[in-house]
């Protein structure tokens, strides 16, 4: 009985890791399947978007065109073989996807989409404890909270220990 149980476990691990083992190989690979790898895959208005491909090999140069941000050039990156060029989110941009086009001599050229989301986020967070500049208030009441908590388990020990020695 116990060998069927360890040798069920030794299956269910054996298992996962083979299932596993093809995604850790495709996360290892930087681009994915993709040949042009755009970053951020979310862009804002006003953001700035990278481009980066290998796709071009031996070239250092190669031009870009984005749908909104328009044109721009790719240079040699800092790894052998890569090229990488930026262009900025127009700041009238509406949400949906912008195509980008990559073109390396003499006859290679990719295509790629990315999404334009809305507005950048600006101001601080409602989380419904009221105005960020009223953070006085918060940290007063959250201090007398936690000396209270540490002074409830400070009696609380204190009485198991005199309760201890009187059982004796």
């Amino acid at each position: 009985m116990r060998n069927t149980r360890v040798g069920t476990g030794i299956g269910l691990v054996i298992g996962v890791l083979a299932v596993s083992v093809p995604a850790a190989v495709a996360a290892d690979t930087p681009t994915g399947d993709r040949a042009v790898s755009i970053s951020p895959g979310n862009a804002s208005p006003g953001s700035t978007v990278t481009v980066s491909t290998r796709a071009c090999g031996k070239e250092t140069y190669g031009k870009g065109t984005s749908e909104l941000g328009g044109e721009f050039h790719l240079f040699a990156g800092d790894s052998k073989g890569e090229l990488v060029g930026q262009f900025e989110v127009p700041r009238g941009a509406e949400p949906g996807s912008d195509t980008v086009t990559v073109k390396c001599p003499p006859r290679i050229k990719l295509t790629d989409t990315y999404e334009v989301t809305g507005r950048t986020p600006s101001g601080s967070v409602a989380a419904g404890f009221g105005s960020p500049t009223d953070q006085g208030t918060q940290l007063a009441v959250g201090s007398v909270l936690l000396a209270g908590a540490v002074g409830g388990g400070v009696i609380r020990m204190r009485r198991r220990t005199s309760g201890a020695g009187l059982r004796s």
